[in-house]
């Protein structure tokens, strides 16, 4: 592959500062780059064209973003310049200030820590999808826990040929498997002395976000095997951040614990509005980079920027301006905080609910719930019947719509039920067992 001067350029910023983070970028890592040219010349004329700009692909009208009425008069009070115009690769400069202040008041431990400016992605979807061109080559293990979103395998192993090693993620008390993980970390490096490893709290689909004593004692085991040599990618998925309802879980993201750890140690925090803010189809997520960088981190923050930003601009170009902008102004409107307390207080009773409800008696021959304390769901293992007939024989028969997972698990999504449904939802689920086993 002919390297880009510009990529050069950006390789050698990181690899002079960074040469651990550098060696854990894929071979597409290395050869993206911000393109100018085009990027560049648009950007001047943007400053200085102050009598005509011909430089941009949008349509203007007496002086203004061509629009049509009809689509203006459903956007509302934005204008047309903040909503139907290309946004940056890198997305809009006051958000992501904006957002990097919010994650430093949300994890009060990267106060005094450097990390970089967030990239603006499509959704956190697509910011897996991004780290996963930016990081990783086929081969590459990818450490994972068996109770994981689908979503991993079809970016980091269909997508780029990542090979996965899993372990069971609940240990037998019920708490993280801690003894799992490690040993996992350990069998992966004799594979693969690069390793990328997903952190994703709240757990999708379980629920489950680590203690504080289990989220140290992960940032130990991690700082650990990349003490013994291993370079680690720790890809922290944030989605349901915020989202912790009892007092025992870990409130911060492992991406604040990690981001300055060891010097072969790379944490990506990868989040967004999508769930924090209750905003699913604005499609506006992040990507932060945070790595143990010697001398000035700013150029090395940059160049890894940069790459990122390419990577956008060689996929979608840039995330809806539209959404960007609603999120944005959102967050400095004076009910946002109000309203995301509101919010948050709801759910929590709806999983107060859920946990009151299952721990009922007349559950226990048929089903069990795993642990869960935050996020949007919860898991039940059954015990009598297979997970996938029961979800069918729910639909049809009771219009219920759960999803299996595997033989023996259930993922309810606890968000979308109002608290009076929740003893009806277990009950026909129940109902559903005793149908299955008599038939």
């Amino acid at each position: 592959m002919t390297i880009n001067p510009l990529a050069s350029q950006l390789n050698e910023t990181i690899e002079t500062h960074a040469p651990h983070i550098f060696s854990m970028l894929s071979e597409t890592g290395k050869a993206l780059f911000f393109p100018k040219g085009l990027i560049t010349q648009g950007a001047e004329a943007k400053e200085k064209a102050h009598r005509i700009n011909a430089t941009i692909g949008i349509a203007k009208e007496r002086g203004r973003t061509m629009a049509f009425e009809a689509v203006t008069d459903l956007i509302g009070r934005i204008p047309p310049r903040d909503a139907l115009t290309y946004a940056s690769s890198y997305g809009m400069p006051a958000l992501r200030q904006c957002w990097q202040a919010a994650l430093i008041e949300k994890n009060p431990s990267l106060a005094g820590k450097t990390i970089s400016l967030p990239v603006v992605t499509n959704g956190i979807t697509h910011g897996i999808s991004t780290i996963g061109d930016v990081w990783v080559n086929p081969g590459d293990v990818v450490v994972a826990p068996d109770m994981m979103w689908g979503n991993y395998n079809m970016i980091l192993g269909v997508k780029r040929g990542a090979t996965f090693i899993h372990y069971p993620f609940f240990a037998a008390d019920g708490g993280f498997n801690l003894s799992g993980f490690e040993k996992a970390l350990q069998k992966g490096a004799q594979v693969n002395n690069k390793l990328i490893v997903i952190l994703n709290f709240p757990h999708n689909p379980t629920g489950y976000t680590v203690s504080k004593s289990e989220g140290a004692a992960m940032a130990d085991i991690l700082i650990a095997e990349a003490d013994r040599g291993t370079r680690i990618l720790a890809a922290c998925d944030d989605a349901y951040f915020g989202l912790f309802f009892e007092e025992e879980t870990l409130k911060e993201s492992l991406f604040a614990r990690l981001c300055d750890g060891h010097p072969r140690l790379m944490a990506v925090k990868l989040d967004g509005a999508t769930k924090e803010n209750y905003v699913w189809g604005l499609r506006v997520g992040f990507i932060t980079y945070g790595g143990v960088i010697s001398g000035a981190t700013a150029p090395v923050y940059e160049a890894l920027e940069k790459k990122t930003a390419g990577c956008i601009r060689g996929t979608i170009s840039n995330a809806s301006h539209v959404g960007q902008t609603i999120v944005y102004q959102s967050m400095q409107d004076k009910r946002y905080a109000d309203e995301k307390k509101e919010k948050f207080d709801i759910m929590k009773k709806r999983a107060a609910r859920v946990k009151t409800v299952v721990a009922d008696p007349k559950y226990g021959d048929s089903f069990s719930a795993y642990p869960f304390n935050s996020g949007y769901f919860m898991c039940i293992r059954l015990k009598t019947v297979d997970a996938e007939a029961l979800r069918r024989h729910l639909l049809e028969k009771y219009g219920v719509g759960l999803i299996s997972l595997g033989a023996t698990d259930l993922r309810v999504a606890f968000s979308c039920l109002e608290e009076d449904e929740v003893t009806l939802l277990f009950d026909t689920i129940l109902k559903g067992i005793k149908e299955l086993e008599s038939a």
